[in-house]
């Protein structure tokens, strides 16, 4: 992806680069652009964190009538395309997909999805057979459980996952021994998001008070509001920045732009990216930057920033930015990441279509 203006996502012969290989042989690397084509719309994915898997990432139907899907899809360097690997039956469309934080690729090979509750599922290293390995509930509080619109796989502690949930709490899990560490109430309404800073103890979520909060687990009988808005418009989003942890941004229903919050600073807004027409669905801040962040919404915009440039800045409100780049991909794009194992990528899903797009 370039400085200028992609107009359309369907590039039928993506752009080609070579390598030189230690023997000194010149070979074609990866396209620039490289499209997978889901049967089902797409809603969730999900990209491993495995740095010997490229191009491996998982991807959750959206269908309102019988069972959803999720499919493993990986790169092949013989076809060099995106493929399908393995699929297995959703019975709801999931909310959020995420692999177990490995960077080594020592440790069990799971994924995790939520919908009516957090599903654990294990990719067999023998077979690469799918098998659910657990399904936990979060009815502690009471004997209904909420949906889950959201989790977070704790990356220094890789056995605790926090989910949140519309019944308005939050629950911390240890996977292995897959028992509740704990369950609070932490907003007035649904909770629609969950992120861990670094360690195990520090999380924020983002709920439909209009409200982002702060977390300790050490003490739980207190909270920090980070930011709220006077409306109580519900946020929906919120994504930590892994290198500089002062800063996490957020999106609240339906609007245009993307929040930034520093966290030394509570209730008022570090930074507003005002770059998208149409609403904003996904962020994604670049895993080994922490200038640089990727917002995606229903304008079928991908824009890139980078929030502490003074080149970007507008020549009109004071502290305003210009995206550094942008990409059309022509349909409203549900999601966006920018994976840790390949920080070159970015991966967006649009309609039945899934883009990686190198940056």
């Amino acid at each position: 992806m370039n400085r200028e203006q992609n107009q359309h996502a369907g590039i039928q012969r993506p752009i080609e680069e070579t390598q030189e290989t230690n023997m000194g042989e010149r070979q074609q690397a990866q396209p620039r652009v490289l499209v997978y084509n889901s049967l089902w719309k797409v809603y969730a994915t999900g990209y491993s964190w495995r740095p010997d898997r490229f191009g491996r990432f998982a991807l959750g139907s959206f269908l309102e009538e019988g069972t959803n899907k999720v499919e493993i899809v990986h790169y092949s360097g013989l076809t060099r395309s995106l493929m399908q690997h393995r699929v297995v039956n959703h019975p709801y469309p999931p909310t959020k997909i995420m692999w177990a934080p490995d960077y080594t690729g020592t440790l069990p090979d799971l994924f995790a999805t939520s919908c009516e509750c957090l599903k654990i599922w294990d990719v067999g290293t023998a077979t690469d057979d799918i098998t659910l390995k657990a399904e936990l509930s979060n009815a502690r509080l009471s004997e209904f459980a909420g949906p889950l619109t959201s989790f977070d796989w704790n990356i220094d502690d890789p056995r605790i996952v926090g989910t949140c949930s519309i019944d308005t709490t939050c629950t911390l899990w240890d996977l292995r021994k897959q028992t509740i560490i704990t369950q609070i109430v932490a907003h007035d309404k649904e909770v629609y998001d969950i992120a861990f800073s670094t360690g195990v103890h520090i999380f924020a979520t983002a709920g439909g008070d209009g409200s982002i909060r702060l977390f300790d687990s050490r003490d739980l009988s207190t909270s920090t509001i980070l930011y709220d808005n006077e409306n109580q418009v519900p946020f929906v989003r919120l994504a930590w920045n892994r290198i500089d942890t002062n800063l996490m941004a957020t999106i609240s229903t339906d609007s245009t732009k993307v929040t930034i919050i520093d966290i030394r600073f509570p209730c008022t807004a570090f930074q507003e990216l005002s770059g998208h027409r149409n609403p904003v669905n996904s962020i994604a801040w670049a895993p080994t930057s922490s200038d640089h962040m990727a917002t995606a919404g229903d304008d079928g915009q991908v824009l890139i920033w980078d929030i502490k440039n003074p080149q970007y800045q507008t020549s009109g409100d004071a502290g305003a930015i210009d995206p550094m780049l942008t990409y059309y991909a022509g349909e409203e794009i549900t999601s966006i990441l920018w994976p840790i194992s390949n920080p070159e990528w970015i991966l967006i899903s649009f309609g039945n279509l899934v883009q990686l797009l190198k940056v």
